[in-house]
């Protein structure tokens, strides 16, 4: 099959349809970053959107602000490199420009 058979045969609404349902099943999807061995977890789903936060009450009686700002920080990162892999594996590795910023 040749470029030309290969264009003939491309559907820009069928590409456009994909996109809708993959963003659809996206929204479906639940990813969790945490921290501190479980005292600090968030969870999102797959349009960004937080969910959950889980602070354990013992981390809170301690009344230390700088630590559970950088716990808080880190389960945000831990959630970020999940949400990437299970984005990646729901959308075959396709590459989509923009979605996952920066990456190495």
């Amino acid at each position: 099959m040749n470029l030309h058979d290969l264009l003939k045969n491309f559907s820009l609404q069928d590409l456009q349809n994909q996109m809708q349902n993959m963003q659809e099943s996206l929204k479906h999807i639940t990813v969790s970053g945490s921290s501190g061995g479980g005292m600090v977890t968030i969870e999102m789903n797959g349009s960004m959107e937080i969910t959950n936060l889980f602070i354990d009450p013992e981390l809170v009686n301690e009344q230390d602000r700088e630590m559970l700002q950088d716990l808080l920080i880190a389960a945000f990162e831990a959630l970020l490199i999940n949400w990437r892999e299970r984005v990646q594996q729901e959308t075959a590795g396709m590459s989509f420009p923009g979605l996952f910023g920066n990456q190495s």
